[in-house]
C-alpha cells in the first residue's frame, strides 16, 4: 500500500533531482511496479485525505501528475489524471501549501499548471516559478516559458497528438518535425 511517505521517500530521496526528468525504462518500470496500483486508485477518486495537508498534497501531485508520465510514456493514460492533479495543485497553491515545501520539491505543485493546455494556467506557472522558486527555479522557469510558448502558438501540445489520437494540423506537424519542444527551448535560451 502506497503512502504519502513512501511516495515522497522514493521520489525525493531515492530518485532525487537528477533522476526526475530522465527517460529511463528501468525507472518507468519501477514506478509502474511500486505505484501503479496506487495511481489506479487515485484515478478512481481515492486518497482525498492526502489533500488535507501539504506533504500529502505533494505526494498526491507526484502520484497523479508525474508518475503517469513515467508509467505510461507515449500513451494517452500518461495524461489521464492531469485534471485531478491540476485541481489539487490549484487548491494547494491557494492555501499556500507549496510554500511549506522546500525547493526543489516545491516545483511539483506547479508542474500540473505547466502540463495544462490552458494559457491562463501556463501564465500562472511562469509567475509561480519566477516568484516562488528563487533558489532552484531558473531551469524550471525556462521550461515553464517554453511550455507557455507552445500553448500560445498551438493551444495544445502537438507532441501529445499521436498518444491522444488527435489529428495534427500542418503547422503542428512542421513544428514537431523541426524539433518541437527542443527548438523552442533553444530559441528561448538564446
Amino acid at each position: 500500500m502506497a503512502t504519502p511517505e513512501s511516495i515522497l521517500e522514493f521520489w525525493l530521496d531515492d530518485v532525487g533531482q537528477k533522476g526526475w526528468y530522465d527517460s529511463s525504462p528501468d525507472l518507468d518500470r519501477t514506478i509502474r511496479e511500486r505505484f501503479g496500483g496506487a495511481w489506479a486508485q487515485a484515478a478512481q477518486g481515492a486518497f482525498s485525505l492526502w489533500l488535507t495537508y501539504p506533504s500529502g498534497a505533494l505526494a498526491y501531485l507526484i502520484l497523479t501528475d508525474q508518475f503517469p508520465r513515467n508509467m505510461f510514456r507515449d500513451e494517452a493514460k500518461a495524461f489521464s489524471t492531469d485534471k485531478v492533479a491540476l485541481a489539487a495543485a490549484k487548491c494547494a497553491i491557494d492555501k499556500g501549501w507549496d510554500l511549506k515545501i522546500d525547493e526543489p520539491a516545491r516545483q511539483f505543485f506547479y508542474l500540473p499548471l505547466m502540463h495544462s493546455e490552458n494559457l491562463a494556467d501556463q501564465d500562472r506557472c511562469v509567475r509561480l516559478m519566477l516568484t516562488r522558486m528563487p533558489e532552484t527555479g531558473k531551469s524550471n522557469l525556462l521550461h515553464a516559458k517554453v511550455h507557455r510558448e507552445v500553448i500560445r502558438r498551438f493551444g495544445r501540445f502537438p507532441y501529445r497528438n499521436a498518444a491522444l489520437s488527435r489529428t495534427s494540423t500542418a503547422p503542428e506537424t512542421n513544428f514537431v518535425e523541426a524539433g518541437g519542444y527542443g527548438a523552442v527551448l533553444r530559441e528561448l535560451s538564446a
